[in-house]
């Protein structure tokens, strides 16, 4: 980057050696060195009508002024930089030009990141990937080397018979007829005629406006009557396409010491190590349980998986693989054939496939200063397929913990919401000013706790319990083997 600038505040001459004479020392230097600037026509060796910026009137002096400043990283991109006497350029300044050599940036492709049109899945894929999935191997392979091989299989053939989502870029109100005036106004004002493009202008905005009138009017009736049947899910989507998603620009982020990064590169290292901040384990931590032998449950059954299969969420984000679950529920049995063998090849030799233990972090803005890390809520992003596994595992501890949980522990549980708890302590918040009696509340809030769980002592606490899990060396195992990017 170059910058032009006039420094009056600094007054410089030059002796007969050329060399810089500072008379006064302005806060303008101290600008420079605290913007890591350099003058880029105090660089090169000039004549001396070269140097000199400002004439006096009386032509008696000469001083040199004016500036060409370029940060430092750049200094070895200026070739030159002198003044030019003799061009008339209407003022007591010489003309003041740099030349400088530039290296424009190769960018790189980016993939843009896609998804299936899931309510148009043909038939075509169902046959070709319960085709292929036949021909597979589902005993003599580990977890691995048989996910990657679904996970081909599944990407190749929903790439090729799978529509992608389109996403509308024009305004959603506008109509076939408003759209044709649009080509027509188009049309007249490449051929000059001003009255008739000035009509279908006019034509075209009173359409546009009356179109755009009914729309709102049927999304406002949509919306009230997804609110009137229940449907929250497609009453905040609707909401959501009709008012529009901010989305928060991250141009820059603040590093561990607080200086403020730019680059791609930097911002992306900047993520990393507070991620890995984030979910550090604590080595030094002593295992006082190591060599404990517990007894595994039973294998994986079909019926687990077919359930688990069909209970997962749908319309959610996919992770790393870009595989949704919607394609592997769309193959029903034949998807719980596959994900069966590849399940019990995990609970036999405790190996997750990689794709399984990397989740994609996606940081969401919440309130405070954007630039600040710990600002962000990371957002997991994990293989749809690994949750098949993962919901089986909750299921199976489900029964162990519920005996460990008091009666009164609510939130995050099933069938225990916090609504009763909220209503009791307006009840008790009542009584009390009906008595005139204080009330004294302890409020306990774990800044990321759910970040910040240390599975060392997960694991030590449910060793220590009444109960002990069956599959805690499987549980183990899962905690330890992530990764993230």
């Amino acid at each position: 980057m170059v910058y032009y600038f006039w420094m009056y505040q600094i007054f410089l001459n030059r002796n007969l050696n050329g060399m810089l004479n500072f008379i006064q020392i302005f806060p303008s230097l101290i600008y420079l060195q605290y913007s890591a600037l350099v003058i880029t026509n105090t660089l090169f060796q000039q004549q001396k009508r070269r140097l000199y910026t400002w004439t006096s009137p009386d032509c008696e002096h000469r001083n040199q002024i004016d500036y060409i400043l370029c940060s430092q990283r750049w200094r070895s991109f200026i070739q030159s930089a002198k003044t030019r006497p003799g061009a008339d350029c209407g003022s007591d300044h010489e003309f003041l030009i740099a030349k400088f050599r530039l290296k424009l940036k190769k960018v790189g492709k980016t993939t843009k990141p896609f998804r299936y049109e899931l309510n148009q899945i043909p038939y075509d894929y169902t046959v070709e990937v319960r085709n292929r999935f036949k021909g597979l191997d589902l005993i003599d392979k580990v977890p691995d080397e048989l996910w990657n091989e679904v996970r081909d299989i599944v990407q190749e053939t929903g790439i090729k018979t799978i529509p992608m989502e389109k996403k509308c870029k024009k305004a959603q109100w506008l109509s076939g007829e408003a759209l044709q005036i649009a080509v027509k106004r188009r049309e007249v004002k490449s051929k000059g005629e001003k009255e008739r493009y000035k009509h279908l202008n006019a034509e075209f905005q009173r359409i546009a406006r009356r179109d755009k009138k009914a729309f709102f009017s049927d999304q406002c009736k949509e919306i009230e009557e997804n609110n009137r049947m229940g449907k929250t899910r497609d009453l905040f989507k609707k909401i959501r396409d009709t008012k529009g998603t901010f989305h928060a620009k991250m141009g820059s982020i603040k590093d561990r010491n607080g200086m403020d990064l730019t680059e791609a590169e930097d911002i992306k290292k900047r993520w990393q190590e507070y991620t890995e901040e984030l979910y550090k384990k604590d080595l030094h931590d002593p295992d006082n349980h190591h060599g404990v032998i517990t007894d595994l449950e039973p294998d994986i059954l079909e019926c687990e998986v077919k359930w688990t299969l069909e209970s997962i969420t749908t319309n959610k984000a996919s992770g790393g693989d870009g595989i949704p679950v919607e394609l592997f529920q769309i193959l029903k049995d034949d998807a719980v054939k596959v994900l069966h063998s590849i399940c019990q090849q995990i609970w036999k030799t405790q190996l997750w496939p990689q794709d399984w233990k990397r989740s994609v972090f996606i940081p969401i803005p919440k309130k405070g200063n954007a630039k600040e890390s710990s600002n962000y809520r990371t957002i997991a992003l994990i293989s749809h397929a690994s949750k098949v596994m993962l919901k089986i595992l909750q299921a199976r501890l489900q029964q162990y913990v519920n005996r460990e949980l008091p009666d009164v522990q609510a939130g995050f549980r099933k069938g225990r919401g916090t609504r009763d708890q909220i209503a009791n302590i307006c009840w008790i918040i009542k009584k009390a000013r009906n008595f005139q009696k204080n009330i004294y509340f302890c409020f306990i809030a774990y800044a990321k706790a759910f970040d910040c769980v240390d599975h060392n002592k997960l694991e030590n606490s449910e060793r220590d319990g009444n109960t002990r899990p069956p599959d805690l060396p499987f549980e183990k195992s899962v905690c330890r083997s992530g990764s993230n990017s």
